[in-house]
């Protein structure tokens, strides 16, 4: 995560330094000083890899110029057919196999953006063949590919420069960073919105440095008995961690999210707890009197305006030595991180034997969750690096880190650091995501409320058994399709279409961009890759795909238009089956099953008052069942356990006559309202229930009956959700329900709730015990919005109530009072119900309203209003916006979950915990942020209420 907010926002405050980027002046050596390493290296290049090696350690082993120049030549090296290459630390005697992969983002509004991601591997580093250095460098702003690339080339060259690499390589990692950072700034590279994060790894002998500037991390594996754990070696900095946020502020940073920045959530109350809860709006730095930089990180290299604000270039630096009981470790950039924990990433890694198969399965993990939770994806790297050959290690000798248990990274910070803070192995990294963006979220209602279902195209030739049964052996253990559902991958195979080719079709061209992912169905296909000879550019057969092989290609194709590195020609006669790329986003991005089982729930009476957020987290606990025709679903004698929901096929259903009279009991009635006449057996009704349609929703809210039987008409599939599984993702349904049976009863709209005329003056001293509480219609962090009657009278009233034990807890005494005084004062304004009275008991302090509140705005907009409706809607904003202005309100709540309708469909506003009261004695900045605060709301704070609520 980057800056959110370009310079554009900013105006003359941030005119950058001239934007040219100043190209590098790369050093061109004999090609005969050093190989570089291609896919195809012979076993006389790996000859000559080893003498050059050899030469490096021997002569002039202390000459950093000597290792800069070989940085130039092998920076970019390409991997060995196999994918992993393998070094040797010779003072260990133990070996490192590692593989790398970096996958650019998906950005459906930047299709060609520049993958910002770079890393840069270097076997050995400089001139001792035991030092050995991975790094991973995530760049953002407009220019975050350059800075990256800048940042790559220099810490490496400034790390080998230090006279004391050699001797302290801890000291001589931190002065690299800043001496990098200073680079940057002196560069013609503009850095002043943009920079780089940089997490590193030195492998020196058995001991590993671990240097981090930025939310990127690095990762080991530790052997524990059977299980394989994970240890962070590096915790990300942001304003997650506390340590770090209390930094900034010291620095003169504002922490806010982009809600709190743009007035939609309060800025004095922090909003954000841990990063699984932040929907995608995380915590942002930002300068005092602006809104900018916007970053999500407290370090990184670059970033020239948010350094001002603390966000400092310092590496906090990891020292672990190593022992055999660490198999591996990883680097990667926060585009894995995002959605999968450090444990999660260990798991991977340890289920494959190869370095390379790891790389794959972890970046289209993490692709996949990008879609599924996010409309796009980050850049997404990784580095895997494979330890073997480690022999105990002597205690005697070994470092205070190595002998503790469990074994805990010694963390150093070097001397002569600007950076504030003491960092403390105490601290952990935040959870991984686990909840839809408000970008997802948007697309998933529009999907539903517009029917924009991702529909696969009709095949055009049906495929047997035995080439389905082909096509699935292929891709049954394949990184990019492991994660599918049953009903994705039934989806995906209907997708693939067959292509006929003759012998030397070129299916794919080397420097071409595919779209198509190809299975092998029969026939044989050779891939070439043109490379330089003497001769010039000459094809080479690298390597041969079969059926038998169970032989795919094009697996990057499905991700990005990517030149393509190599060709794929025909040999002989052949069938090929394609997957196209459109087709394989809109399965993982519309959910395709998920979808429709979206639309399927909230058909669901009892469901239909949850967010889409709390649905899709229901329909993420469904589970699926087949039925053949004549099958009983459910017994008799059996009680139904589950919510079915038929998503083929046809049930029927046999019951108790006595059933409908149960009040939970909705969905045992014909589907078609003109069938009413159910076929009768005795004392008992049979009713069919189609496709879309469920029964058993009571059992959602605990209730068993029996007396019911289910039976297949037909194939039949159905997906089940328990009362467990719905509890433990949404919580129990009972309380919910008797609010909408009350909300039934007593709603405005209904005969039997109309406003009688009431004597204002009987209501300046009613009490809470008069008022009888109906229904809850709206509720913040400390208060609720209902419906209350009072007694002995047919007069409905709405009553704000705040809960003393909830208001003592947050410490918002001043806010509540300052709501009530700000509500009183606004008598005037037609948006804003009188205050009849204010009231309280042991539990709660209340404002009784006059007036008939009927549901939130958010609540009518599920469908599409009409341009009537709409402009109604828009108008009364408005409207009430400038009544409030004309009053000296300044008001920032403007949200359809905060605005509320009375019966007759007027816009009141009841919430104002973000309305502030303009006075000569307040000023404010362009974020609506109080630069003073009133002296009596600064006395209010910390007390209780006053005995004259």
């Amino acid at each position: 995560m980057g800056c959110v907010y370009s310079r554009a926002c900013i105006g003359e405050i941030c005119v950058p330094r001239d934007a040219r980027i100043k190209e590098p002046q790369s050093v061109r050596p004999n090609a005969a000083e050093l190989a570089v390493f291609s896919p195809t290296s012979t076993n006389e290049d790996d000859e000559n890899r080893d003498q050059i090696h050899s030469q490096l350690s021997l002569n002039r082993p202390g000459d950093p110029e000597l290792g800069i120049t070989r940085l130039s030549r092998v920076s970019a090296q390409f991997l060995p057919p196999d994918g992993s290459r393998t070094v040797t630390v010779p003072s260990g005697n133990f070996e490192l196999k590692y593989s790398y992969l970096s996958q650019r983002g998906y950005y459906p509004d930047a299709l060609d953006k520049a993958n910002q991601d770079s890393f840069c591997i270097h076997t050995p580093f400089g001139t001792n063949p035991d030092d050995h250095f991975f790094g991973v460098f995530d760049g953002h702003g407009e220019f975050g590919a350059e800075c990256s690339q800048f940042v790559k080339r220099k810490l490496c060259e400034n790390l080998l420069r230090n006279n004391k690499f050699h001797v302290d390589a801890t000291e001589a990692c931190d002065a690299a960073y800043l001496t990098t950072n200073t680079q940057l700034h002196a560069d013609s590279l503009d850095d002043s919105m943009s920079g780089t994060t940089a997490i590193t790894v030195l492998v020196r002998g058995r001991t590993i440095y671990v240097a981090n500037s930025g939310d990127s991390r690095a990762v080991i594996a530790q052997k524990r008995g059977k299980e394989i754990l994970a240890v962070d070696l590096s915790i990300d900095q942001t304003p997650f961690r506390v340590d770090e946020m209390e930094r900034v502020k010291l620095c003169g940073a504002r922490v806010l999210t982009l809600d709190q920045i743009e007035g939609l959530k309060n800025p004095d109350v922090q909003c954000w707890g841990t990063e699984e809860g932040d929907d995608g709006d995380p915590p942002r730095l930002w300068v005092p009197n602006g809104m900018y930089p916007g970053t999500a990180f407290t370090r990184s290299i670059g970033d020239s305006i948010a350094e001002t604000i603390g966000v400092v270039a310092n590496p906090e630096i990891v020292v672990l030595e190593l022992t055999e009981d660490h198999p591996f470790f990883v680097l990667a950039s926060d585009g894995v991180f995002e959605f999968l924990s450090s444990q999660t990433v260990v798991d991977m890694v340890a289920k494959y034997k190869d370095p390379r198969d790891a790389c794959a399965a972890i970046v289209a993990e993490s692709y996949r969750l990008w879609l599924q939770y996010e409309t796009r994806t980050d850049d997404i790297t990784v580095i895997v690096v494979h330890i073997s050959g480690l022999s105990g290690v002597n205690c005697e000798t070994a470092k205070p880190a190595t002998i503790l248990r469990p074994p805990v990274p010694q963390v150093l910070e070097a001397t002569g650091s600007e950076s504030p803070s003491t960092f403390s192995w105490s601290s952990r990294n935040h959870k991984a995501r686990h909840d839809l963006s408000r970008a997802r979220l948007r697309a998933i209602e529009s999907s539903l409320e517009n029917g924009q279902v991702w529909v696969p195209p009709p095949p055009s030739h049906r495929k047997t058994w035995e080439e389905e049964a082909h096509i699935e052996r292929a891709l049954h253990d394949h990184f990019l399709f492991r994660k599918l559902t049953a009903s994705q991958c039934h989806v995906l195979l209907d997708c693939m279409q067959r292509v006929e080719v003759q012998p030397g079709d070129i299916v794919i061209k080397q420097g071409g961009e595919g779209d198509c992912f190809y299975v092998v169905g029969s026939g044989e296909f050779e891939v070439l890759a043109a490379q330089e000879d003497k001769k010039g550019e000459v094809p080479r057969v690298l390597q041969k795909y079969t059926a038998e092989k169970l032989s795919s290609f094009g697996e990057l194709a499905l991700m990005y238009n990517k030149p393509l590195q190599a060709s794929v020609r025909s040999v002989t006669n052949g069938t090929l089956w394609a997957l196209k790329r459109e087709d394989f986003r809109g399965i993982l991005m519309s959910e395709f099953s998920n979808l429709l089982s979206l639309k399927l729930l909230r058909s669901v009476d009892l469901l239909s008052r949850l967010t889409i957020l709390q649905l899709s987290h229901v329909a993420d606990s469904l589970s699926e069942i087949s039925f053949s025709n004549g099958q009983a679903l459910v017994n008799r004698n059996e009680c139904l356990s589950a919510l079915y929901i038929i998503q083929k096929g046809q049930v029927r259903i046999i019951f108790d006559m006595d059933l409908l009279s149960c009040p939970s009991i909705c969905s045992l009635k014909s589907d078609n309202p003109k069938e009413d006449n159910d076929q009768q057996i005795g004392k008992q009704l049979s009713v069919e229930k189609t496709e879309g349609s469920y029964f058993g929703e009571w059992t959602l809210l605990g209730e068993q009956i029996g007396s019911i039987s289910a039976i297949a008409v037909g194939d039949v599939t159905c997906a089940l959700l328990t009362k467990e599984k719905f509890d433990s993702v949404v919580g129990p349904l009972t309380k919910l329900s008797q609010d909408d049976h009350k909300s039934r009863d007593y709603s405005p709209d209904v005969h039997k709730a109309s406003l009688k005329e009431i004597d204002l003056s009987t209501l300046a001293k009613v009490s809470i015990s008069q008022l009888e509480w109906r229904t809850c219609l709206y509720s913040t962090d400390c208060s609720e919005i209902g419906l209350v009657l009072l007694r002995d009278t047919e007069n409905m009233l709405s009553l704000k109530r705040f809960s003393k034990q909830k208001i003592k807890k947050l410490g918002k005494e001043a806010q509540v009072l300052k709501e009530k005084d700000l509500m009183k004062s606004m008598s005037s304004a037609a948006c804003v119900p009188v205050v009849l009275c204010t009231c309280a008991d042991q539990m709660h302090a209340a404002i009784l309203l006059n007036s008939c509140l009927a549901c939130p705005l958010a609540s009518i907009l599920h469908t599409p209003l009409d341009e009537q409706s709409a402009r109604f809607c828009a108008a009364s904003i408005v409207t009430a916006l400038e009544d409030l202005h004309e009053n000296g309100v300044l008001y920032r709540g403007v949200s359809p979950d905060v605005l509320m309708l009375d019966k007759t469909g007027h816009l009141q506003l009841v919430d104002f915990r973000f309305g502030k009261k303009l006075s000569s004695e307040r000023t404010f900045t362009i974020c609506g942020m109080a630069d003073s605060l009133a002296p009596e709301v600064v006395q209010g704070k910390g007390h209780g209420l006053p005995a004259d609520w």
